[in-house]
């Protein structure tokens, strides 16, 4: 048997994130997906599918996505059913995430998107060739790199990499 699910859209609301009894982290959200075809009226419709993401791919789903990200989730259809407070079966499906992908930079809001040309995460000329890595230079001393050329072309030693570059 085969249950896996692949989505991608943006988030309704800001995750929510709590913790068990013996401390397991687990965030719940509802994405937005976009239908891909039109109703009688010519409007696009979507879909509200609630989520759910358990541990430390919960507490980053908290930490780093809000109202509008776009992300990508990966996971399986769980169904399951309550007595509601009127005594009649309540019926729930939701997707259980085995990964959450963020699809757009840490300071985008959703919706938002870099200029045609320019990178993602970086500052750049007037003419969107360059992209500046180290921002607390004078303007004279700055190193540029083009975003067209391949950083780690010159193979020369480990590459190094701060907690800030890295999406989690």
């Amino acid at each position: 048997m085969i249950n896996r699910v692949v989505l991608v859209g943006r988030l309704t609301k800001d995750p929510e994130l709590r913790y068990t009894p013996s401390g397991v982290a687990v965030a719940r959200f509802t994405l937005a997906v976009n239908r891909s075809f039109s109703n009688q009226s010519g409007e696009k419709e979507a879909d509200f599918i609630n989520c759910t993401v358990w541990r430390k791919p919960a507490e980053n789903t908290a930490n780093f996505l809000k109202k509008g990200s776009l992300a990508g989730v990966e996971g399986r259809i769980q169904t399951g059913s309550y007595e509601g407070q009127d005594g009649k079966r309540v019926y729930t499906t939701e997707v259980v995430a085995d990964s959450v992908q963020f699809l757009e930079p840490r300071n985008s809001s959703g919706g938002d998107r870099p200029q045609q040309g320019q990178p993602y995460g970086g500052a750049s000329n007037q003419n969107n060739q360059y992209s500046s890595y180290q921002q607390n230079q004078s303007p004279n001393q700055q190193n540029y790199t083009r975003v067209d050329e391949d950083p780690f072309s010159s193979g020369s030693g480990p590459i190094e990499v701060s907690d800030d570059d890295l999406p989690f």
